[in-house]
């Protein structure tokens, strides 16, 4: 079955989906019934598997009452009725009880779906302290692999050498304490290839456990490179000397992709979609991983096959997708992502002027926002070296199109700032050059080329770094990691070329966020302030070809395409090596409508946009063209710049290593192919 574009499972992800079912004490039949309602429920949203609590067919706080024999059938007769109206559902239930097997009792998970149980996975680690006695009713399952056991009067895999590949997602499953462990049994499956871990959990609650849960969780996901897919036990278990919070919750790499309601009255149901792609791509690309498994490697597995049909019924994503990769939603992260990205410039920048030994730093300031952060980046490093800003030396150098805002802007934030300012007007040199070069525009035609351009922008650069010899200084470049990208800057005598490039590593989406941020925490003082909210309310533009009849001035996102969206390619093809039919749908789920979503903080409404599939595909085939194919050359010879965010490097000594000739033929077709 062919499924619509807009179905996540045809783009790699799988949906998980977690339940907190009202728990009934000793009453498995009633606790079946809480099951299958919740089945239901996430069967009709698509989701592939849906993970319950530890020991949900009795409950979990039963003490001495596990080991009663009308308890133990009373589960038997349970899971059988389970078994038996699983066969409805597309979606396998991965649900826990108590099992015994040769005179001793298992606190288990099983898998089940499609009538079938297709494997019981026993727990290994067994708390017995504090709170818990699980030693007093249970065995330990450690060393049980590829035995068989009476589960639900059907015979079933029993054992923790099991990989349940349910419609092409491998998943394993932990129990609880298990997550605990030095060694959860879990790091052996995700090296033998399990991409997604189920946690049953009961876990009763106590004041900061929940902190310490997630906080487990995310580290085993990350640390594993899986989903980890987490459900505990919630609203009407046992409160004799416990409570319980039914905390759930869905990770992926690290990262959160969905949260319950915690202590909820009735029962919960989540769901997420889980990304196989990037998990795959975060293994293959990580030779720690592979080493771990060749150096440590994981017991034999069986892989269990379990066919799902229901991917149809899900009709859209169901998960977070940022807007912009490289500036976090949240307030209290854009706050911390913003220190570090500017004190790693500042610090790398403060090395370089030490190591090199220059008396002064010469930039250009265009009024345009990269040069603005690089200045305000040098300043801060001029202060944190003891040395006076009149150091720092300045230069705005308006060409044909200099417009007199940026001009002014660029004047006004020099002044404010203190730095050593001065103006050279390379139009009568660039003239000169064109003549010389038998240009039109020399003889007076009005022909606006790219040689036009260029000779502006190189005249800049070749001014800087003879102004660095006359007073030996460094040149600090200002271009940055979108305009590296997609090779908008001109090559060796241009934008392209410095003594150290502080933006290198910085997309142009950032950079936005970044000088609200130094406005925000009053880096500096209120005159600088008020050029800053100028220069940010000012048009990206190159200045360099003059504005037409209309007066419209040159604009750098209607001849390349919006920054936004190629922030968005570029960080999803150098972070996960997706496909671009796969960024293509990212895209359209994370921009389609203006009014849904996160949005960072601060980001002016004026600015909040969306963007159709058509569009997206139009200026996705853009970058894949610039990126793979005409600009990796300029990379190649990129100078020096200290790596700011992670998925955000393309310097070649780095996390970017291409060929300079390539082509982006595979790209642009599987775009063609697979996007409507």
């Amino acid at each position: 079955m062919t499924l619509d574009f807009h179905n996540p499972y045809r783009h790699g992800f799988v949906r998980a989906a977690v339940a907190t079912p009202r728990v009934f004490p000793a009453d498995p039949a009633a606790n079946a019934a809480e099951i299958l309602r919740l089945a239901r429920e996430a069967d009709a949203l698509g989701a592939a598997f849906i993970v319950y609590p530890e020991l949900t067919l009795s409950g979990y706080a039963l003490d001495d009452l596990h080991l009663q024999t009308a308890l133990l059938w009373a589960v038997q007769e349970a899971l059988a009725e389970v078994a038996k109206a699983s066969a409805s559902f597309a979606a396998s239930l991965i649900i826990g009880a108590p099992l015994l097997w040769r005179d001793a009792l298992y606190n288990c998970a099983l898998v089940v779906g499609q009538g079938v149980v297709h494997g019981v996975v026993p727990k290994t680690f067994l708390p017995n302290y504090r709170e818990f006695y699980e030693r007093r009713w249970f065995a330990t399952g450690a060393d049980l692999r590829s035995e068989c056991i009476l589960a639900g009067g059907q015979t079933a895999p029993f054992g923790l050498d099991q990989i349940f590949d349910i419609g092409g997602a491998k998943l394993a499953i932990d129990v609880c304490e298990d997550m605990w462990a030095p060694i959860p049994p879990s790091s052996y499956a995700t090296m033998a290839g399990a991409q997604i871990i189920a946690n049953l959990s009961a876990s009763p609650i106590t004041v900061g456990k929940a902190r310490e849960r997630a906080m487990l969780i995310a580290a085993q996901s990350a640390r594993t490179a899986c989903a980890y897919v987490f459900s505990a036990s919630g609203p009407g278990e046992s409160t004799t000397d416990l409570a319980w919070d039914g905390q759930s919750l869905i990770y992926e790499l690290g990262a959160l992709l969905a949260e319950g309601q915690r202590f909820p009255a009735a029962g919960d149901l989540i769901h997420a979609d889980i990304d196989l792609d990037r998990i795959a791509f975060e293994r293959r690309s990580t030779p720690t991983f592979r080493d771990c498994a060749a150096i440590s490697p994981p017991p034999p597995y069986q892989t269990r096959s379990i066919a799902f049909a229901g991917a149809a019924r899900a009709k859209s994503l169901a998960r977070p997708v940022d807007r912009f990769p490289y500036v976090p939603d949240d307030p209290a992260r854009l706050d911390q992502d913003c220190y570090e990205a500017y004190e790693i410039q500042v610090h790398g920048l403060k090395k370089r002027i030490e190591a090199s030994h220059a008396r002064t730093a010469i930039i250009g300031v265009s009024g345009g926002l990269d040069s603005t952060h690089a200045l305000i980046v040098a300043a801060k490093t001029f202060q944190r070296l003891n040395r006076p800003m009149s150091d720092i030396l300045a230069f705005t150098m308006p060409g044909f199109a200099t417009g007199a805002g940026t001009k002014a802007n660029a004047w006004a934030l020099m002044t404010a700032l203190g730095v050593t300012a001065a103006e050279i007007d390379i139009k009568p040199a660039a003239h000169q050059l064109l003549k010389d070069i038998g240009h039109p525009f020399a003889r007076g035609e009005k022909v606006h080329d790219v040689t036009f351009e260029n000779v502006q922008a190189g005249l800049r650069t070749d001014y800087l770094f003879r102004l660095a010899n006359q007073h030996n200084g460094l040149v600090i470049g200002t271009g940055d990691l979108s305009e590296l990208a997609l090779g908008w800057c001109t090559y060796g005598v241009g934008d392209q070329m410095s003594h150290y490039g502080v933006n290198a590593s910085v997309s142009k989406t950032l950079i936005q966020h970044l000088i609200r941020w130094a406005i925000r925490t009053s880096q500096y003082d209120g005159a600088v302030d008020a050029v800053l909210e100028k220069i940010l309310a000012t048009e990206i533009s190159p200045e360099l070809v003059p504005p037409g009849p209309d007066g419209k001035i040159q604009s750098t996102e209607d001849a390349i395409g919006p920054y936004a969206l190629h922030d968005f390619a570029l960080f999803h093809i150098t972070r996960f090596g997706l496909a671009p039919s796969k960024i293509a749908f990212l895209a359209h789920a994370a921009w389609a409508d203006a009014a849904k979503g996160a949005w960072p903080a601060f980001h002016p409404d004026t600015d909040k946009r969306a963007f159709e599939l058509p569009v997206i595909k139009k200026w996705l085939a853009v970058f894949l063209k610039r990126f793979f194919e005409t600009s990796q050359f300029k990379r190649s010879a990129m100078p020096n710049g200290p790596k700011v965010m992670s998925g955000g490097a393309l310097s070649p000594r780095g996390d970017w290593r291409a060929p300079s000739d390539s082509c982006a033929k595979p790209w642009l077709e599987e775009l063609a192919r697979n996007v409507p």
